[in-house]
Order: C-alpha cells, then sequence, then structure tokens
C-alpha cells in the first residue's frame, strides 16, 4: 500500500471508527483531564466581554489559543477536508497544521493536496509536517520543499515511533533522530515544532528536545487518537493477527496529556494536544503550562460537512474557555497560565511518582 492510500484510509478510519483511548472502568479519560480542577473564584471582579484571548506563538499572533492540529492530506480525496480546515482557520484567526507531508515530498503530484491550506488561509499561522523516521532520507532539501509546499511558518516534525512498530510496513529505525532533529532545527529557515502523536513526552526527551533546538513542544499525548488505535482496524482488514493483536496491546500506552504537558513545560513553549476536546480542557492545559492546545479529532466529523460546521465547532470550545476563564478571575490567557489547578486521583499519583510537586499548582497566585 502506498503512503497516500494510508492516509485516506487513516482519514475514514477516524470518522467510522472508535479510535480514541479507552476510558478507565470509571468512565475517566485516558487524558488525565477529569483529574484535574479549577479552582472557581466567586469575586471574578472582571467584564467577560472584555476578555482577552489574544496570543502570539512563534512571532505570530493567534485571536485564541488554539490550532487546528495536524489532519491528514497527501491523497486527491483529502484536498476538501483541508480546504474546509483551512477556511475555518482563517475566519477565525487561529493556527493550522497539516498532516504528514511524506506522500507529497514522494510524489508532487499530490502537493495540491497541501497547497490547498495556503490558498485558503492565507493569513494564517500555518505549519508543515515531516516524520522524523523520514528526516534523514529527505534531508534539509526535502523540509525546505515541505516548507515551500505551503508557505509555512513552522515545521512540525513528528515521533510517531508506537504507531510505525505497529504497522507492517512502518518504519522501526530511530537511531539518529534526535541528530537529525538537531540538524533541522540548526538549517531550517523557521521555527521547528517536535511533536508526539498520541504517545506523550517525558521531561528527560523533553530536555533534549529544547537543547536541540527546538522552538515548542507539541505533547501528543495519551488520551486523543490511537494510532495503535488505527493500525488495529487496518489490520483488520487485511486480516493480520500480528499486527491486530499488538495494535489491542498498545491501544493506551503512553504517557497522558495532563502528565505530558507538566513533564514538557520547560524553556519552550508547550502546545496541549491529546484528547482536548472543551473549552474548559483548553483552561486546564493553560493552567497547567501549555501555550496554547491542538484540536484534531473533534472536527474531523464536521470537517466532512463543511466549513461551517468546523466554525460552529470550534466557536463552542471558544465560548467555553471564555466562561472558564470569568469563572476564575482570568482576563487574558496569560493570567491563566497563573491560575491555580487542583491535581488529583491517577495523574497525581502518576506525577508524584515522577518526582512533580502536584501541590504548586494548587498554590499559583499564593505565596509561600
Amino acid at each position: 500500500m502506498t503512503t497516500s492510500d494510508r492516509k485516506i484510509e487513516h482519514l475514514l478510519l477516524c470518522v467510522e471508527k472508535n479510535v480514541e483511548a479507552h476510558k478507565t472502568l470509571l468512565g475517566f479519560r485516558a487524558s488525565g483531564f477529569d483529574d484535574v480542577d479549577l479552582v472557581h473564584n466567586c469575586l471574578p471582579e472582571i467584564n467577560k466581554k472584555s476578555l482577552d484571548l489574544n496570543v502570539e506563538f512563534l512571532g505570530r499572533k493567534l485571536r485564541a489559543p488554539i490550532l487546528i492540529a495536524s489532519m491528514t492530506g497527501g491523497h486527491p480525496d483529502t484536498k476538501a477536508v483541508n480546504a474546509t480546515l483551512a477556511g475555518a482557520a482563517e475566519e477565525l484567526g487561529i493556527g493550522i497544521g497539516v498532516g504528514s507531508q511524506r506522500a507529497a515530498i514522494e510524489d508532487s503530484s499530490l502537493e495540491d493536496s497541501f497547497r490547498v491550506v495556503r490558498d485558503k488561509a492565507p493569513n494564517a499561522f500555518i505549519y508543515g509536517n515531516v516524520g522524523a523516521a523520514q528526516l534523514n532520507e529527505f534531508g534539509i532539501e526535502g523540509l525546505k520543499r515541505a516548507v515551500e509546499m505551503i508557505g509555512a511558518d513552522a515545521m512540525a516534525i513528528h515521533l510517531n515511533f508506537l504507531q510505525e512498530a505497529i504497522q507492517p510496513e512502518g518504519n522501526i529505525d530511530a537511531t539518529g533522530c534526535l541528530t537529525a532533529i538537531k540538524k533541522i532545527c540548526k538549517e531550517l529557515p523557521v521555527p521547528v515544532i517536535v511533536k508526539e502523536t498520541g504517545a506523550g513526552i517525558a521531561y528527560p526527551q523533553a530536555v533534549a528536545i529544547c537543547e536541540a533546538g527546538a522552538a515548542a513542544i507539541d505533547v501528543g499525548g495519551l488520551g486523543g487518537t490511537s494510532w495503535a488505535g488505527v493500525e488495529t482496524y487496518r489490520a483488520q482488514k487485511r486480516g493480520d493477527l500480528l499486527s491486530e493483536h499488538l495494535g489491542k496491546q498498545f491501544w493506551n500506552w503512553g504517557i497522558p496529556t495532563v502528565a505530558s504537558i507538566v513533564e514538557s513545560s520547560i524553556s519552550v513553549p508547550v502546545i496541549a494536544t491529546g484528547g482536548v476536546q472543551s473549552g474548559i480542557d483548553v483552561a486546564k492545559s493553560i493552567a497547567l503550562g501549555a501555550s496554547l492546545c491542538g484540536i484534531a479529532l473533534p472536527l474531523v466529523a464536521p470537517a466532512l460537512k463543511g466549513q461551517k460546521d468546523v466554525v460552529d465547532k470550534l466557536t463552542v470550545i471558544t465560548e467555553e474557555l471564555k466562561v472558564a476563564m470569568f469563572l476564575t478571575g482570568c482576563r487574558t490567557v496569560e493570567e491563566l497560565g497563573n491560575s491555580p489547578v487542583i491535581i488529583t486521583g491517577k495523574t497525581k499519583e502518576f506525577l508524584e511518582k515522577r518526582g512533580f510537586e502536584t501541590g504548586k499548582f494548587a498554590r499559583k497566585r499564593y505565596k509561600t
């Protein structure tokens, strides 16, 4: 199967099947957001109508701390989806990422499925996307071509070794990835975002990524789309019993999004992706240390209907964020980043066993 064929298969499976990380027996989401509580402010002393959601990210201003996260491209049938998503990003003044550009680097006839994003969003912050496993193959020239393809403001290098390990055609040689990332960060003319794709980033790797020169980290934590889950369904279709078994075994593998935000908040902006479903999740992410959030799976079905549906979904999420900011007494996204949060349950246990002091989040804004 070609890279292009896999892209359309992945997109359709995300619509047709339940590909999310599994909830616990008690119904808690794998992302960890259910273990996080914002602290209500009964005297907010602000006017909800005067809230400022504007943020600056990698030198560009966004009207809200939200990105349409990397989803698709690389197959003719994905062009319309990318056009719809890009139109929504332009209308709302937010950022957007494209799916892996590998297929278009391999076959230039597929470039149009990505170029349409810049065509429909001439003023938006747009970031490209290439896998770490392909860096040595494509080299700096391949990455520059990916940038030029969409007029990218930044380039994401994705880490998807969980998915690569499950799919039989996956690239399972991860040697030299960090060296390759460092080289790209140094030589590419746009900022580099290093992003996971559903298994999260731990503190030691976050440090290594920062030291390599990345301008931002996208945690891509456990809790949203499980690419092991996607590969499970692909394996079932072709009767591949081993890949199906591996996909089921590793469906919930990874570091939950909430924990990964804490682990990765070091010295560069953090993008929270992985099970972000609401404006409350966005607010919690920012209070935990993220600069903005990426949303993907909740937008796939709306994107197949039309731009209005995507805009409507994102408008609801933005309004939820505004209410959360109002009820915590935060006029700006920066103030929200200093808002206290309470971490409980499995997330608290996980982080404390990893050596993090969870109590400090509850004491924000207070002298200790």
